[in-house]
């Protein structure tokens, strides 16, 4: 199984995204209901090793927090484009997050994820670079695009599966991040 760690988004985060997929040309855009903000990417795993995945992540401490999605931008940073993305406004609580997932999946034997943890929301995959002008509108038009903050609740685990035209995303495990309350001594 190819899996991940990812938050959904709400509904009305992604249908603020909807006027960004468009204008570009040969651009594979991803589905609303295929976007998510991927906190790890575990790659193929055996199935046997789902149960302790999904466990070892149910005990991540954290509370809610909010985000903000802002900004666009593209991979790589040079040469030629392939992936279009939504930033995500800097937010501790997300590290955090990120760090206590990162923690508890070394502790079932995954190795570390070695790159730096850059949150985005992929929209879309280019075919082919589109030429330079039609991109530089399109970055000019969209550079400004912030979504309204939103509640971060919990998140998931997911499984990928690879199609032709593309990946299927499905939620294999959800997670609720619930503050956690000390009773005062004395």
């Amino acid at each position: 199984m190819r899996l991940f760690v990812a938050l959904d988004l709400p509904a009305p985060v992604k249908h603020a995204m909807a006027p960004l997929a468009s204008g570009l040309g040969d651009v594979r855009w991803v589905p609303p209901e295929q976007q998510h903000l991927t906190l790890r990417f575990l790659g193929e795993i055996d199935e046997r090793h789902l149960d302790e995945i999904a466990e070892a992540l149910s005990l991540i401490p954290g509370a809610p927090f909010e985000l903000r999605l802002k900004g666009i931008g593209h991979f790589p940073p040079r040469g030629p484009m392939k992936v279009l993305w939504v930033g995500v406004e800097r937010h501790p609580e997300l590290s955090q997050l990120k760090k206590r997932i990162d923690r508890v999946l070394r502790q079932t034997g995954l190795p570390p994820d070695e790159r730096k943890f850059q949150p985005h929301v992929t929209i879309g995959r280019l075919k082919r670079p589109p030429s330079s002008d039609r991109l530089a509108t399109w970055l000019m038009r969209h550079s400004l695009f912030a979504s309204e903050p939103f509640p971060v609740s919990g998140f998931q685990l997911y499984s990928s599966h690879l199609r032709p035209d593309g990946a299927v995303h499905a939620i294999e495990s959800s997670y609720e991040l619930l503050p956690v309350h000390f009773d005062e001594v004395g």
